[in-house]
């Protein structure tokens, strides 16, 4: 992002910092940055490159990841269950999908629309005959941008931390958490 000298002060105080912060770690002293944000000096290059830098490290510290969103609460459903207790089991939950695990693996994912569409169609009896494919997966450092790029095109994104489930993100959880109040 490309920033003005005349915004350091603005961008220091929406990412919470003190002078003595900012400058510690662009590696400049605290008085320079009360010069450069009362526009008593024009600084060198050098001294404006770090203090960017270290704007940007700041801010990449702050961004949003997948743990910060995820719903830690996994509900889901083994492909051997029934389908009208995985309804029953979306009801009490009251949730639209779930993603369907085996052996502690996602293997699929089932919603209400394909729950409809199976009941309609008088089609399969277990999950395993109408669970659609399992939705990405991604790490607990998953950055906000990634997570939501991948809502785009599948209902859900599962969260692993050291290759266990931690947790799932679904389109609600992202619009509740992020721009909910």
């Amino acid at each position: 992002m490309q920033y003005e000298l005349e915004e350091i002060k603005k961008i220091r105080r929406n990412l919470g910092l003190t002078q003595m912060q900012l400058a510690k770690q662009a590696g400049v002293s605290q008085s320079i940055i009360a010069k450069i944000e009362s526009g008593k000096i024009d600084p060198t290059y050098s001294k404006v490159k770090k203090i960017f830098e270290a704007i940007s490290y700041f801010e990449k510290k702050q961004e949003t990841n997948a743990e910060q969103i995820m719903n830690a609460k996994v509900i889901s459903v083994s492909p051997g269950e029934d389908i009208k207790e995985a309804i029953k089991k979306m009801k009490k939950y009251d949730i639209s999908q779930m993603p369907v695990i085996d052996d502690h693996k996602s293997i699929g994912l089932i919603s209400e629309s394909i729950l409809l569409n199976a009941l309609m169609d008088g089609k399969g009896k277990k999950v395993s005959d109408i669970m659609e494919d399992a939705p990405p997966i991604v790490s607990k450092k998953s950055s906000i941008k990634v997570i939501s790029n991948l809502l785009r095109h599948y209902p859900m994104v599962l969260v692993t931390e050291g290759g266990k489930m931690a947790g799932l993100i679904t389109k609600a959880d992202l619009l509740g958490k992020m721009y909910g109040s």
